[in-house]
């Protein structure tokens, strides 16, 4: 059977009555027998068109923004940063704030429509750091929970293969 296919079994109970009459005793014995008929039907369900997304997930020390758009990365979908959900700066780029704003992107896109995502994660990169913040593995975790069908997670941090010059100057920061 394929996917869109569901097996739906109908159990049905039919009582037959026999009497058996027996002469030598005053009463009559009645038996009920029960039998079950299993009937099997298959229903196929349409399936809806799916419509995937890009989020790209920009995670730093400072905050973590998410960015939802189609495939080609030309509409946006939904846009949500981790500022927008707690007060001080300090909570900017924590996992509450980055769960907070993913799953304001996911109340958004799921009313447009969308039922899966590829994820792209991006850390500072360049001179920065290259490992993504606190907030990228926490945003994932709720966009894979707001029921959306994850394709894949790609690192898409800018990596200099030549590398450029840190700021600072010749003889570095004074201090």
């Amino acid at each position: 059977m394929s996917e869109t296919e569901t097996v739906v079994e109908k159990k049905e109970e039919i009582k037959d009555s026999k009497s058996s009459a027996d002469f030598d005793e005053s009463a009559q014995k009645s038996e009920a027998v029960t039998e079950t008929v299993e009937e099997v039907k298959t229903e196929t369900r349409k399936e809806a068109k799916e419509k995937w997304g890009v989020a790209h997930i920009y995670s730093s020390y400072n905050n973590t923004i998410i960015h939802v758009t189609d495939l080609t990365g030309g509409e946006t979908a939904a846009i949500s940063s981790g500022g927008c959900h707690v007060n001080a700066d300090r909570y900017e780029s924590s996992p509450f704030a980055a769960m907070k704003a993913a799953n304001a992107v996911v109340d958004t896109i799921r009313t447009k429509g969308f039922t899966g995502l590829h994820i792209r994660v991006r850390a500072v990169g360049g001179v920065g750091s290259r490992v993504p913040g606190p907030g990228a593995q926490a945003s994932i975790r709720a966009l894979a929970r707001g029921g959306f069908k994850i394709g894949r997670i790609d690192d898409v941090t800018p990596i200099p293969h030549d590398t450029t010059r840190k700021k600072g100057g010749k003889r570095g920061r004074r201090v």
